[in-house]
């Protein structure tokens, strides 16, 4: 990248600098009469200098040349103008000088609004290209980087250059036009004052900059400190469980308080110099006016200078400070950006970068691999040139079942990652039917060779998403789009092109079903399907469909069929003796094994403010419970929940399990509430506040008579709950009928899960083995009805959180060796992918894999050299070297590395 940042706007953006400088050359001579015309106000207009009496006339828009008088001793006229009488003349004048400030005020708007659009497309350019470079890191570049400080550089450190940018070049002419113009104007009216506004001036620009320099310094360490900082919150948030494993939760609060001192350190010394250079500017910037008001009224006085020409050298003054000021901070910041930009391209230039050739979306997969794999002397260093891979050498069929073994620290590892080109060689080569592997395009090397790795990684989207995330190479079919639709796409397409981004759509199907071997979407499933059965996650997947919902409008079959199995639950758990497993909803009737406040709304809810935790603030709840006199039941039962949380919990330490499985109250407040209990023991109900009552009536709604039995839900209360159930959804029918999804027996609740439609009720609590009963039970249904496939569909739309987060390391794995086969490579390349799983696991999975990829190319780097029997071919290495090579049968003999290796476990 240009290491300086002129050069870098210069280049990319030339035509765009010309033309607004342009304007800007244009905009000085209004500018310049815009200063004069307040000087003929006052002069001819108001004072009538040069009438001699009424009727008498002066000419109106009569052109001078610029410094004539004194070039010639009398002003040179080039144009006499209009002839006028004093009051005509004065409004004339006056209209002028409102149209002047009108376009001097158009000419701003157009050249801010320019240089604005310029600034951001180059901002753009800019963010776009060092995204682009991080897409072309080598892996072990990509390794070593803070997550947490690229995105700030990107996000953050970047920003201020987008503001820059349009200022660069433009700024400097314009500002400095317009400090040189009101210079011009001073020194006609008076050269005198002129020099003296000069030496001040040049004093700013001289004394000012120099004394910034400091605080430029100071800056720059302020956001290498700060970046430091945003990288090390990062590591905490990764390593958490080592922080709380091992109770360093103090020591890493003792280093942010050290680097937030730094940073506070450096922060008040800018502020602390900043503050001196702006009170010394300002100061200077008076010392101007002084003279003026001083020595420019004594030439008045004495007649060496008219009233008119000193308010209006005076008037132009005050624009000179506003240029002047933000031409000196114009040069502070052009230093602070240049060391910023600096820093930033520096973390985006590494030893070695991809060529933009290697990931062009026009190269296509070519033909298929075939022919055998070759790796000749191939070695690997790392930063600090020590051998990770050593001379390593071998010949193996593309469509073999290679296994590669050996202890911790043998390389075994970093040769997976050079197999699948992930990794470049320090020597040698890997050549593959005749082709070199390091000259072949991504598009061969991402859609022929499949990767899995020990972590692999999985991006903040659906489980579908992420199993296809592998098919999408580039796009293959646009949308289609007409009229504005057309028209903004065209837009964004132009725009893209002049900031040099990619013009790739990425509303375009992007998806290759054919790498798939599938036909389209509805085929793809199927392809997906076998692929989860294959991985062992079919399972995983339809739990977590039966916690999804459906949309009714976008498929309307799906729900009618879910009614269905509804309504055949009852007979099939009546068929084991295990109805009453499930105590289903009924209007008329309150449910002892669902919450108080799902008794209540009887329904799912839509909106936040008719959460659980919302409803004891919510308006027409406590409307309703007021009215069906439910308001103070609810505060003695959460005074009885209260009192009884305080008395079992008081004594257990924070964080014990038993506040998750049967608390409502937090540890962090269990002290106050345990106040609120003595406060009513003392001085009862009364003396509590609005807020502390509040507190104790938002406890009940979570109460489950059932499980928790406290003995709090009577039949009293079960009667009122059903009466406020009916007022509730009487009025909510009438103020806002889309906050809660009702349960209806004949209809499909869109905001419940797949299972809680199904139910219609909850499962009785207390029942050994009802949810293995009911799961089951279920699972048959929803077989019988075919509705199985529904519910993987479903559960492909899971959310699996930022790195995979919400599912577990074994599902991770699962998903990603997933992703690998789907795309049907011609050589899968697993390194280690499986280690986290048990080894039955590990054995079925392994297995069923080769099984899968009879005819295909694998290349396994095993955690169990035991496993490596199922191989065509076996690699033993050492301390990066391979040591044997040969059949299974082979080596495995007494003496032989692999025997030792084997032994070893």
């Amino acid at each position: 990248m240009e290491p300086n940042i002129f050069k870098y706007i210069w280049h990319h953006s030339k035509r765009e600098q010309i033309s607004i400088l342009l304007m800007v050359l244009l905009s000085m001579p209004f500018y310049f009469i815009a200063l004069d015309v307040p000087k003929r106000i006052i002069n001819r207009g108001i004072m009538g200098d040069g009438f001699l009496g009424p009727g008498s006339v002066q000419p109106f828009l009569a052109i001078e040349l610029p410094f004539g008088e004194m070039l010639t001793g009398q002003p040179v006229a080039l144009f006499d103008g209009f002839m006028m009488e004093q009051q005509t003349l004065l409004l004339a004048l006056s209209f002028a000088f409102l149209v002047l400030v009108f376009v001097n005020g158009g000419f701003k708007f157009v050249i801010n609004t320019n240089k604005g659009r310029l600034g951001e497309r180059m901002l753009r350019r800019l963010r776009y290209e060092l995204s682009d470079r991080i897409l072309r890191f080598p892996i072990m570049q990509v390794r070593k980087l803070k997550q947490a400080e690229m995105a700030t550089m990107i996000k953050d450190e970047v920003e201020p250059l987008g503001g820059f940018i349009g200022d660069a070049f433009i700024a400097p002419a314009f500002l400095g036009g317009q400090a040189l113009t009101a210079m011009a104007f001073i020194m006609v009216q008076s050269i005198w004052l002129g020099l003296v506004a000069a030496g001040v001036v040049l004093g700013q620009a001289f004394l000012i900059p120099k004394l910034r320099k400091p605080i430029l310094r100071l800056n720059r360490q302020r956001v290498l400190e700060a970046r430091a900082f945003a990288g090390r919150i990062g590591e905490v948030i990764e390593g958490a469980v080592e922080v709380h494993a091992h109770d360093t939760s103090n020591f890493e609060r003792a280093d942010m308080s050290s680097r937030l001192g730094r940073i506070f350190d450096i922060r008040y010394e800018v502020f602390r110099r900043k503050f001196f250079v702006k009170f010394l500017n300002n100061f200077l910037a008076q010392l101007t006016p002084f003279a003026f008001y001083a020595g420019g009224g004594l030439l008045a006085l004495y007649g060496y200078l008219d009233i008119g020409a000193l308010v209006a050298v005076i008037a132009a003054y005050k624009d000179l400070p506003g240029p002047i000021k933000e031409l000196i901070d114009w040069d502070q910041q052009r230093l602070d950006i240049q060391i910023k930009y600096e820093q930033v391209v520096d973390q985006f230039q590494p030893s070695e970068i991809l060529d933009p050739s290697v990931q062009d979306p026009a190269h296509d997969a070519g033909p298929a691999l075939t022919g055998e794999i070759v790796v000749s002397a191939l070695g690997l260093l790392d930063d600090t040139e020590n051998i990770l891979v050593d001379s390593v050498s071998f010949t193996v069929k593309v469509d073999d079942h290679v296994a590669i073994i050996g202890p911790g620290g043998s390389g075994k590892e970093y040769l997976g990652m050079m197999l699948a080109r992930l990794v470049t060689p320090t020597t040698g080569s890997v050549k593959i039917g005749g082709r070199d592997l390091a000259e072949l395009p991504q598009a061969v090397t991402g859609r022929r060779l499949s990767y899995v790795g020990q972590d692999a990684y999985l991006f903040p989207l659906s489980v579908r998403e992420n199993l296809i995330y592998g098919l999408k190479h580039r796009p293959l079919d646009a949308p289609a789009r007409e009229g504005a639709a057309a028209a903004r796409h065209a837009a964004w397409v132009a725009e893209s092109l002049r900031a040099a981004n990619s013009t790739l759509d990425s509303e375009a199907e992007w998806v290759d079903y054919g790498a798939a071997g599938a036909r389209g979407p509805e085929d793809l499933h199927g392809k997906i399907t076998e692929v989860l059965s294959l991985v062992e996650l079919e399972e995983d997947v339809y739990r977590f469909g039966l916690k999804g919902t459906i949309d009714p409008d976008a498929r309307p079959e799906a729900c009618e069929a879910v009614l269905s199995a509804r309504a055949a639950l009852p007979a099939r758990l009546a068929a084991d003796d295990a109805e009453n497993l499930v105590i289903r909803f009924d209007p008329e009737h309150y449910n002892g094994n669902a919450t108080l406040a799902e008794n209540l709304l009887f329904g799912t809810p839509t909106k936040p403010e008719y959460g659980a935790g919302a409803l004891a603030e919510n308006p027409l709840v406590t409307e309703v419970l007021t009215e069906t006199g439910l308001i103070e039941r609810m505060l003695d039962m959460g005074l009885n929940i209260a009192r009884t949380m305080v008395e079992i919990f008081a004594d257990l330490p924070p964080g014990h399990p038993f506040f998750d499985q049967f608390s409502f109250i937090d540890a962090d407040d269990l002290p106050s509430f345990g106040t609120l209990v003595t406060k009513i023991d003392k001085h009862g109900k009364e003396t509590l506040d609005a807020d502390e009552a509040l507190a104790l009536r938002r406890l009940p709604f979570d109460y489950v008579e059932a499980r928790h039995r406290l003995g709090l839900i009577d039949q009293d209360v079960e009667a009122k709950v059903v009466e406020a159930r009916k007022l509730i959804g009487e009025r909510l029918a009438e103020r806002d009928p889309d906050a809660v999804a009702f349960y209806r027996p004949d209809t499909y609740n869109a905001a419940a899960s797949l299972q809680d439609n199904i139910l219609f009720g909850r499962l009785a609590y207390g029942r050994a083995q009802a949810e293995e009963i009911v799961g089951r039970a279920v699972t048959e249904v929803l077989d019988r009805l075919g509705l199985r496939v529904t519910v993987i569909e479903v559960g492909l739309d899971y959310e699996v959180g930022v790195g995979g987060k919400r599912l577990s390391p074994a599902q991770r794995q699962k998903i990603g060796l997933g992703r690998a086969l789907l795309k049907r490579p011609e050589i899968l390349i697993v390194n280690d992918a499986l280690a986290v799983l048990d080894g039955a696991s590990q054995t079925r999975l392994l297995q069923r894999v080769l099984e899968y990829r009879a005819d295909q190319g694998v290349i396994w780097t095993l955690q169990r050299p035991d496993s490596a029997d199922r191989f065509d071919r076996v690699l033993v290495m050492h301390e990066g070297r391979i040591v044997e090579q040969g059949s299974f049968a082979d080596l495995n003999k007494p003496g032989s590395a692999l025997s030792g290796i084997m032994a070893a476990e």
